[in-house]
């Protein structure tokens, strides 16, 4: 391969949450320190353990060596990469530059549509399991969550309940939705009909959608991202679409995320909220980072990573199939993270979750507890590391967790 994707970079030091928040209860739910002898395999955040694409750095410094950083207005370069990507890697059709506008962050625009489409006391529709976050930007700003649980098929596969999802929004009175595409913690990336059948069930209801699009550029061999909104004419009238190169190019820490928001009125409002807080400020480092990732070099390294993943995802599904009894997983269609499903485990060897976890953090393995994403005996698992720190992590999971 062109780019590196073996090196360990020691991160200690570095700015880095994943490795340096282990042991430290800052949000409740980081991993505990391992017990000496043991380093930790950061296995818990969903950023990645890879140097990133070297265009980025080399923007970010090519602008720094300029000593002057006072206010600016996002480039026409910037507007220009974001719509060659956008166009180019997932088939968005007459994307303009007037449809696109900075985020400080996915949440903060998905706040930004829950305070702009909803009134407090409002209920909001998601599927379970859910990315943690959306909850929070839910239940945060006094509306509801309410629930439409994904179901694994007869292949494995999870799958949307259309009707359960419309017994829901009638019952609730909801006209808002947010919607995970590809979907974390799951790992599916949406076929066309499935997202087609979403639509007429959050067209039939009058429920505007907040679609989540952060994973669109990983996904794996036979699964190909397709934008919400380049669904049908509908949706693009009714959906706010949020996406961002942190978990492409892991830099999550630069922030710097985007909507593309078709319909003006929609637009003008989501807009006017961001505007009217004076949070959503563009990094003028940021903005070159965006630059440099979505690059012609961006799409070869991007193309080199999503094999790396691939593979990853591969060995640790094929291990756990084989060695690990009673524990259930599916190969994601995309995203870098594993849902591990231990109720058949748990039950045949009688140990708690919790047990689980904690032996798994004692070895340096630093996995999440599912129960937060609304998994009631699952983990979530990070594989966005060199495959010999995966192979270490589960040669201790063979010796001291589930084969001990």
């Amino acid at each position: 391969m062109k780019y590196d994707f073996t090196s360990i970079i020691d991160r200690r030091g570095k700015d880095a949450l994943a490795v340096e928040s282990i042991g430290h209860k800052v949000w409740g739910n980081e991993p505990d320190a391992p017990k000496e002898g043991f380093d930790p395999i950061p296995m818990w955040v969903a950023d990645m353990n890879f140097a990133t694409c070297p265009t980025i750095p080399a923007a970010m410094i090519e602008r720094a060596k300029h000593p002057l950083y006072g206010y600016f207005f996002p480039s026409d370069a910037y507007y220009n990469a974001i719509i060659g990507w956008q166009t180019e890697c997932h088939g968005f059709r007459e994307l303009k530059r007037e449809y696109i506008g900075y985020e400080n962050g996915v949440h903060g625009c998905v706040t930004s549509a829950v305070q702009t489409l909803t009134a407090p006391g409002d209920k909001v529709l998601l599927h379970s399991p859910t990315y943690v976050g959306f909850a929070a930007d839910v239940e945060y700003l006094g509306r509801t969550s309410v629930y439409s649980p994904l179901k694994k098929d007869e292949n494995g596969i999870w799958r949307m309940d259309y009707e359960d999802m419309d017994a829901k929004l009638k019952a609730n009175n909801i006209h808002l939705a947010i919607f995970c595409s590809p979907h974390n913690p799951a790992g599916r990336v949406w076929e066309r009909w499935e997202l087609e059948k979403a639509m007429e069930v959050f067209e039939a209801n009058q429920c505007f959608v907040i679609s989540d699009e952060i994973w669109a550029d990983i996904t794996y061999t036979g699964h190909q991202h397709i934008p919400t909104l380049m669904v049908n004419d509908w949706a693009r009238e009714h959906t706010v679409a949020v996406y961002a190169p942190s978990k492409t190019f892991n830099l999550a820490g630069l922030i710097g995320s985007y909507h593309i928001i078709y319909n003006k009125y929609l637009r003008d409002r989501v807009t006017a909220h961001g505007d009217a807080t004076h949070y959503n400020e563009m990094n003028v480092l940021s903005m070159h980072a965006l630059i440099g990732a979505y690059s012609d070099e961006g799409r070869e390294w991007v193309s080199e990573l999503l094999q790396v993943l691939e593979g990853n995802c591969k060995y640790a599904c094929d291990h756990i199939r084989q060695h690990y009894d009673g524990v259930d997983v599916s190969m994601p269609q995309g995203t870098y993270m594993l849902f591990l499903d231990l109720t058949d485990y748990c039950r045949r060897t009688g140990k708690t979750l919790d047990q689980v976890i904690k032996a798994g953090w004692d070895v340096g393995v630093a996995w999440q507890d599912g129960r937060a994403f609304h998994g009631p005996c699952h983990i979530r698992m990070n594989l966005a590391s060199p495959l010999s720190r995966i192979q270490e992590a589960f040669h201790r999971l063979d010796k001291y967790v589930f084969n001990a």
